[in-house]
C-alpha cells in the first residue's frame, strides 16, 4: 500500500504540473474537464423574436475613419467666406448709426417761447484741464423765430432768434457771444435763411475739476455753469428756457441738467439766469477695454516670471537665449498695451499705472537681468567643466590567454546530482526548464481491469 501511495502521489503531481509543459496548441487540443463537457438534458428555448437581416447591428466607424475626406481647399474657402460674412455683419453697424430723429427734436417740440442754447459739442480735456462747449443759439415759440429759419435740429417749433441777442457766461461783464439776425443770409433758390455756424454758434471754456482723474478709467468729473441772455434791441433780459448738451462723446458719457435761477445785482435788480450741471464719466465699453488691456499686461508679466523659472532649470546657455528673446519682446509690448487704452492719460502717477504699468515694467526688467546673469553663469560653468574634465581613459586590451569554458558534465555520475535537483524542484511544483519527462509506463495489457468511474487502469497492487 505504501508503494501505491507513492505512485499515486507521483501521478497526481504529473497531472497537476503538466500544464507547465504543454504548448498553446496542445492546451487547445486537450479535452475539457467533465464539468465543462456536461450539457443540460433539454435544449435551450428558441429566441422570442427571430433575427432578421435588417436588424443586424452594423459595425460603427472608428474615429477618423470617415467614408469621404473633405479637401483642404474646401476648408480654406469656407474659412474665407465665414471671415467675409463676419466683417460684413460688423460693418452694418455704421449704416444705422444716424437712424431715427435728431437727438434734441423731442425736447424742442415741447418747449415754450424763449431762448434755447444747445450744446452740439463738448470737448473734455483732462490734461489741460478744461471743458469747451460749443453752443447753438436758437429761439422757440411764435413771435420769437426768424422767418424762414424754422426746422432747426428737426423741430418745426424752433429756429433762429428774430432779434439781436447778447449771451453772458458765468457772470462775465463782457458778452461771450453776439447774435445779429441781420447777418444771416438767404438761400437764393429757396428763399430760406442759411444756418451759418460761425454766425449762430459760439464756444465757452470752463475750468475742469480733475481731483478724481487718477481713478482712470473710473474717473468722474463735474461742471456747473450759469448763463443769461440780454436783448440788444430793448436791453432787457431774455428768458432762457432750455440748456441742453449732447449725451455721448468719443470718450465720455455726459448727463446734463438745467435749473432756472436768478441773481441779485448791486442796484437791487433781479437778473434771471439759467444754470447747467454736467456729470461726466467714462463709457462702459471704454472701461471694459481698459480693464482687459490691464489684465493682459499682468498676464504677460506673470508669463515672464514663468520664463525665468524654466530657464533656471536649464543646464546650457543656448536654450536660455530663447526665453530671453521672449521676455524682451514682452518688455516692448507692455508700453504699447498701455498706450492702446482709450483716451489713455499720460504717465503722471495715475492709479492704473501705480498698480499696473510701473510694477510690470520693473518685474519684466528684473526678469531680463536674471536671464542675462543665467546665460553668463551657464557659459562660465561650461568652460569650467571643459577645463577640469579628466582626460579620457585609455582602452585596455587583454593580452593573456582566454580562459577555457567550464567543463560540461558528461558521465552519469556527474549528471546524477543535477537530475536529482531538477526532479525535486519538479515535484515541489516549481518551474523547471527543460521540463522533466515523465517515467515510461508499460502498455496496458489486453483485458486489464479498469476503474468504473475514471476508466483508469488498476495495477496489481491496487487490486489487492
Amino acid at each position: 500500500m505504501a508503494s501505491f501511495g507513492h505512485r499515486g502521489h507521483l501521478s497526481h503531481s504529473f497531472r497537476r504540473l503538466r500544464s507547465f509543459h504543454l504548448t498553446p496548441q496542445e492546451q487547445h487540443d486537450a479535452p475539457p474537464p467533465a464539468a465543462v463537457i456536461a450539457r443540460p438534458s433539454t435544449p435551450p428555448p428558441p429566441p422570442s423574436h427571430p433575427v432578421s437581416e435588417k436588424s443586424r447591428p452594423t459595425i460603427p466607424l472608428l474615429p477618423g475613419q470617415a467614408s469621404t475626406s473633405i479637401p483642404q481647399s474646401f476648408k480654406l474657402a469656407l474659412c474665407i467666406i465665414l471671415s467675409l460674412v463676419f466683417i460684413g455683419a460688423i460693418s452694418c453697424v455704421f449704416s444705422g448709426a444716424d437712424a431715427g430723429d435728431p437727438p434734441f427734436k423731442k425736447s424742442l417740440d415741447s418747449l415754450g417761447p424763449g431762448i434755447v442754447l444747445i450744446g452740439d459739442n463738448v470737448d473734455v480735456d483732462v490734461d489741460e484741464p478744461s471743458i469747451t462747449i460749443r453752443w447753438s443759439i436758437m429761439a422757440c415759440g411764435q413771435g420769437n423765430v426768424l422767418p424762414g429759419s424754422e426746422g432747426s435740429h428737426g423741430s418745426k417749433n424752433c429756429g433762429l432768434p428774430n432779434e439781436l441777442v447778447y449771451i453772458y457766461v458765468d457772470g462775465d461783464p463782457q458778452p461771450t457771444a453776439t447774435y445779429n439776425p441781420a447777418d444771416i443770409p438767404f438761400n437764393k433758390d429757396t428763399g430760406l435763411r442759411r444756418n451759418i455756424q460761425n454766425l449762430v454758434q459760439f464756444d465757452s471754456d470752463h475750468v475742469l475739476d480733475v481731483s478724481k482723474a487718477r481713478l482712470y478709467p473710473f474717473d468722474k468729473y463735474y461742471l456747473s455753469s450759469t448763463l443769461h441772455a440780454v436783448s440788444g434791441t430793448t436791453n432787457q433780459t431774455l428768458t432762457i428756457t432750455k440748456l441742453a448738451t449732447m449725451a455721448l462723446t468719443a470718450n465720455f458719457d455726459i448727463h446734463s441738467t438745467d435749473v432756472e435761477s436768478y441773481s441779485d445785482l448791486a442796484n437791487g435788480t433781479r437778473l434771471p439766469t439759467r444754470d447747467l450741471d454736467m456729470h461726466i464719466n467714462r463709457p462702459t465699453d471704454a472701461r471694459g477695454i481698459a480693464l482687459l488691456l490691464f489684465i493682459v499686461s499682468w498676464i504677460l508679466t506673470h508669463v515672464c516670471i514663468g520664463h525665468v523659472i524654466l530657464a533656471r532649470r536649464l543646464r546650457t546657455a543656448k536654450p536660455v537665449l530663447k526665453h530671453l528673446v521672449s521676455v524682451g519682446a514682452m518688455l516692448v509690448a507692455l508700453p504699447q498695451l498701455r498706450n492702446s487704452m482709450p483716451d489713455a492719460p499720460g504717465l503722471d502717477g495715475f492709479l492704473i499705472d501705480t498698480i499696473g504699468f510701473f510694477p510690470q515694467m520693473v518685474i519684466v526688467g528684473m526678469c531680463i537681468i536674471i536671464l542675462l546673469l543665467t546665460v553668463v553663469s551657464r557659459e562660465m560653468h561650461a568652460r569650467t567643466r571643459e577645463l577640469t574634465a579628466p582626460p579620457p581613459r585609455p582602452m585596455t586590451v587583454f593580452k593573456g590567454d582566454v580562459p577555457p569554458p567550464p567543463k560540461v558534465p558528461t558521465t552519469s555520475m556527474e549528471m546524477a546530482p543535477y537530475e536529482m535537483y531538477r526532479l525535486m524542484k519538479h515535484l515541489k511544483g516549481q518551474y523547471v526548464f527543460p521540463p522533466v519527462a515523465p517515467p515510461a509506463q508499460e502498455k496496458q495489457k489486453k483485458g486489464m481491469n479498469k476503474h468504473r468511474r475514471y476508466m483508469t487502469s488498476m495495477g496489481p497492487i491496487s487490486e489487492c
